[in-house]
């Protein structure tokens, strides 16, 4: 008996050290290579595609599941009963998915599809392909799909589509079956509901045939500038001629986890050298109305481009493409797409939030289902630093007030939603885009006012060279902050991202004695914050006294010329400090964080006057 005991001891000590080393990093490995040929007349495509799966988990792989994202643009799909059942429907979409006809809808259907030349057991359901595998995928080795499938390219109406209200004829995102991602988390193979996308990064070459006409853009590299011209081959050279009024486009994009590209018969193609060699291209309809302004932010991008180089990391790849499409702003591999462009300042604007995603959204590609406010956060963040550069406006101290206004007012409304909420599974469309864009971008700045703005920009730089590539989780950036900054941060990803929280710090009051002056603090909040205390005197003189968190275990470094002084720590436990100013000065008013960068709820309170 004593020998049983003893084997079942060992095994729970081998498997309990396995449970606990299980969480080594990893991630898989897709290669794509697709040809499909595009039928302008009729919107309707037939694709090849031969994908490289590799298995770099430790888990053997019995099935695999592909996204078929065309699908969600028809009567009855999921992402049409959500827009129809949501309280505060997307104006863009709305019930127009239901009135779609048939020739207005879009779809994948595969008409075949193998394991390594062997016929797979396949179902579609809705937006997602479930594959049974012939053989299951063991860790370490990788397997050849092929599959053909015919597909009609949706009117547009969120994203992708045809024919969309500038008059693009083809914004094509989003348009091919996509193997879905797993990691450490398992499968993700969520249905496509109108929220953002999460991929496997591979190698991609692309063969695309379409009217002779039509100028493409889009991810990577043109291999055949040459043969197709239009603004991409050399200057004065005339395109070969097409064969069967067709050319194919051949594009090859290394280390991506999407291939998107737009196409029409009216673009104009401009190109600009930007910083270190990247090239810039620049295509939009003929439309005088838009001409200028297309042309104006050209020398601008390259600014933004040049600033989130310095600010964030190196862009890897060596082109970027600014494209005419779809239904506003979204960003994808290697270029954006962007509708409209009579406003200059909103075209740039905007131009400026999709290039930032191309760190954040495609190069660092944290799983925007689950922690969508990493992506569209940390961009609003640096977005909204380079255009105060590029507009010559940096001296202001809170770039980021709307968002501070945004995340109050939802705060304050009592739908608020933790930001750890699945995207498709936000109460409203209000409460999903304040969480990801507004409270999101809060986030970055507020915790610069907590470990320094200094220790924020070292953060930002180590994380894109430390997550590059790698999709990294909330917990991922949080130990980058915490090794630069030397900080303790669980309590601030926790209250922050996990709960709703909130801020409110109050001055109850100010007295004043031959012994000095006392300020008595409040927390009323559950979040708690170190704070930093603003006092000004009535004979002119400031002065900053900095009340460190206790569990913070560290302080902030002084980031003024005004005196500092920092206090003895305040426990979160204890709802009431109390400070004491030494000297016969008398005090005229106290404010906590001045600077407004704390995301304090009851701004009210925050100011106490003696007069």
């Amino acid at each position: 008996m004593k020998q049983v005991i003893s084997t079942i001891s060992l095994l729970l000590i081998v498997f309990s050290g396995l449970a606990q080393n299980n969480t080594s990093y990893w991630q898989q490995h897709v290669d794509y290579t697709m040809e499909i040929d595009m039928d302008v007349e009729s919107f309707q495509y037939e694709g090849k595609q031969t994908a490289i799966y590799t298995n770099n988990s430790p888990d053997v792989l019995n099935r695999v599941f592909y996204h078929l994202h065309f699908n969600a643009f028809q009567p009855g799909s999921d992402m049409d009963i959500r827009s129809r059942t949501i309280g505060d429907p997307d104006s863009r979409v709305g019930d127009r998915i239901s009135k779609l006809s048939p020739s207005e809808i879009g779809y994948i259907k595969p008409t075949l599809l193998t394991q390594d030349g062997k016929a797979l057991k396949y179902e579609v359901v809705g937006t997602v392909l479930e594959v049974e595998l012939n053989i299951p995928i063991q860790p370490g080795h990788s397997t050849a799909f092929y599959m053909e499938w015919d597909a009609q390219v949706p009117l547009q109406i969120r994203r992708s589509g045809r024919n969309n209200r500038d008059g693009v004829a083809l914004s094509m995102t989003q348009w091919y079956p996509k193997i879905a991602e797993y990691d450490f988390q398992g499968w993700h193979a969520d249905p496509y509901i109108s929220r953002e996308f999460h991929g496997v990064w591979g190698d991609f070459d692309v063969k695309i045939t379409i009217d002779a006409d039509y100028t493409i853009g889009g991810t990577g590299y043109l291999q055949n500038a040459e043969e197709v011209g239009h603004g991409y081959g050399p200057e004065g050279l005339k395109p070969m001629k097409p064969k069967k009024g067709k050319y194919t486009w051949h594009f090859k994009a290394p280390k991506v986890h999407d291939f998107t590209w737009a196409a029409d018969d009216e673009y104009i193609h401009d190109k600009l050298e930007g910083p270190n060699g990247v090239m810039l291209h620049f295509l939009y309809k003929n439309d005088p109305e838009i001409i200028e302004n297309w042309k104006k932010i050209q020398p601008k991008t390259a600014e933004l481009m040049e600033f989130f180089d310095e600010n964030v990391g190196p862009y890897p790849y060596k082109q970027y493409s600014v494209i005419h499409g779809g239904d506003g702003g979204m960003e994808y591999g290697m270029c954006t797409l962007i509708s409209g462009g009579q406003r200059y300042r909103g075209l740039l604007g905007t131009t400026s939030h999709e290039l930032a995603h191309s760190w954040f959204q495609f190069v660092l590609a944290t799983n925007e289902s689950k922690h969508e406010w990493m992506d569209e956060g940390f961009t609003s963040y640096i977005s909204s630093r380079a255009m105060a550069k590029v507009n010559n406006n940096e001296p202001k101290v809170n770039k980021w007030s709307g968002s501070y206004r945004g995340y109050a007012f939802i705060a304050k409304s009592g739908a608020e939603q933790p930001m750890s909420t699945h995207a498709d599974r936000y109460a409203s469309n209000r409460g999903y885009g304040i969480a990801a864009y507004s409270k999101g971008a809060v986030f970055m700045a507020q915790l610069g006012y907590v470990i320094g703005q200094d220790n924020l920009d070292k953060t930002l730089k180590q994380y894109y060279k430390d997550w590059s590539f790698k999709h990294p989780t909330p917990n991922d950036f949080i130990r980058v902050a915490e090794k630069v900054s030397g900080f303790e941060l669980d309590w601030y990803l926790t209250d922050w991202t996990q709960t709703t929280n909130t801020i409110d710090y109050a001055v109850r009051n100010v007295q004043q004695d031959e012994e000095g002056s006392y300020v008595f603090l409040e927390r009323i909040g559950l979040m708690p914050m170190p704070i930093d205390l603003f006092v000004e005197y009535e004979d002119g003189y400031k002065e900053f006294f900095h009340i460190p968190l206790q569990m913070a275990r560290a302080e902030k470094p002084r980031e003024t010329d005004i005196s500092w002084t920092v206090m003895p720590d305040w426990s979160w436990a204890n709802p009431e400090y109390k400070l004491m100013i030494g000297g016969d000065r008398k005090i005229s008013k106290v404010s906590i964080d001045p600077t407004g960068l704390m995301a304090d709820i009851n701004k009210e309170n925050n100011v106490f006057s003696t007069n």
